[in-house]
């Protein structure tokens, strides 16, 4: 290959850029980005950034040397609108085109929205753009703010807002928050964080729409409720950036479909990050985003599927001042072990707690809040039996 084209500049299409050079690939690499930032770093943003402890420079995935040691051509604020059925073109804005002989698609994902959010002071936080905005409107002095969605963005912004001394009221239309990644148990006790946090939570209900005439003023619940707000903050989930590659010969089902190796239907062509359903199964976490990368490039170089990505699931979350790990794969039946600490009060105590998900007297995941270094010696284990197991028994 004499020219590759990274579609995304974000974690993971930089990712990728360093491992085309780390394995190398010697030729002509370009980088499109449609937002006019360089590669920055996006779980701050609801944590740090929005709080004022951490500023954009603390964002920044790459220094000026490593810019500049890639050898790369960044087309930045310039978005994608086309891939050719060969996917030997990248077509952009205005009508400029890449010729290249591979692409690597990291176009992550957007937030999803809500009818009527365009109404000033409703927010999503997904981009620094985003962050920005919330954090210029949340200095104004104390402001009744009400974020819809209780996973882990709503979560963690919902926690940033309290510690910035701001009433807060979390909308969940599930009976708790975080019941698909936790299970029911644990999901429970980690939505006593919100109520450790001085946090309201108001689940089993949806939002029937936004009050307000140019501002928004209100939440309307659809059980016929509606909360006073002066900053809404919208956490319903994200969609993948595909459109743009709609009329392209590629599969596209809530994502790029790709084998295990991260390859498309097209051998030059892959895909890795928020945007890409490996195996069947589509992760929007940090470290799919960086783990991909490796095994799609050596797949991108070689011409076809050599490695596959089958790392462990792996996630965290910062709420409340507490820091919950998640590893593994739950499904619903697995029982649950504490393993470390105890409960008060259907909250974790003073020095958290280790969670073991069990099925047949195997481990199949496991929790933690706050107990980092028996959870990395379980991580471990955990990815070691998967390493002997066949994927059928996880």
């Amino acid at each position: 290959m004499r020219t590759v084209t990274v579609v995304g500049a974000s974690l993971s299409g930089l990712y990728a850029a360093r491992e085309l050079r780390t394995q190398g690939f010697d030729g002509r690499l370009v980088i499109v980005g449609d937002e006019p930032h360089r590669p920055y770093d996006r779980p701050p943003l609801s944590k740090d950034f929005l709080t004022g402890r951490a500023g954009e420079d603390h964002l920044l995935l790459a220094d000026d040397e490593e810019i500049v040691a890639l050898g790369a051509e960044w087309l930045l604020g310039t978005r994608a609108r086309g891939l050719d059925a060969r996917g030997r073109t990248v077509l952009l804005d205005g009508g400029r085109t890449v010729s290249t002989d591979g692409v690597v698609i990291a176009t992550g994902a957007s937030a999803r929205r809500l009818p009527g959010d365009g109404l000033v002071g409703v927010h999503t936080l997904r981009t620094l753009d985003d962050a920005r905005a919330l954090r210029a409107e949340l200095a104004d002095g104390p402001r009744q703010v009400v974020v819809i969605g209780g996973g882990f963005i709503g979560a963690e912004t919902a926690s940033s807002c309290a510690a910035l001394g701001h009433p807060v009221t979390v909308v969940e239309a599930a009976p708790l928050p975080l019941v698909p990644h936790l299970g029911a148990e644990m999901a429970a006790v980690c939505a006593a964080l919100h109520r450790r946090g001085g946090v309201d939570l108001v689940t089993g209900t949806g939002v029937a729409g936004l009050r307000g005439t140019g501002c928004v003023t209100g939440v309307e619940l659809s059980d016929g409720r509606t909360l006073p707000a002066d900053i809404v903050i919208v956490g319903i989930g994200a969609t993948p950036n595909t459109g743009w590659l709609v009329g392209s010969t590629l599969a596209l089902h809530d994502g790029v479909l790709c084998d295990e190796g991260c390859v498309t239907a097209l051998p030059q062509v892959v895909a890795v990050g928020d945007v890409a359903r490996v195996g069947g199964s589509r992760a929007e976490h940090w470290t799919s985003a960086t783990e991909q990368p490796r095994v799609a490039v050596a797949n991108l170089l070689a011409g076809r599927t050599v490695e596959t990505a089958r790392s462990l699931p792996y996630f965290w979350s910062d709420q409340y001042g507490a820091r919950i790990q998640f590893t593994g794969r739950r499904r619903d039946g697995d029982t649950v072990r504490l393993a470390e600490g105890e409960l008060i009060d259907g909250a974790p105590a003073d020095g958290g707690f280790l969670a073991l998900y069990e099925r047949d007297g195997r481990t199949t995941a496991v929790l933690s809040v706050d107990r980092p270094r028996p959870f990395t010696r379980a991580r471990r284990e955990l990815a070691r039996g998967q390493s002997r197991a066949q994927p059928a028994a996880l």
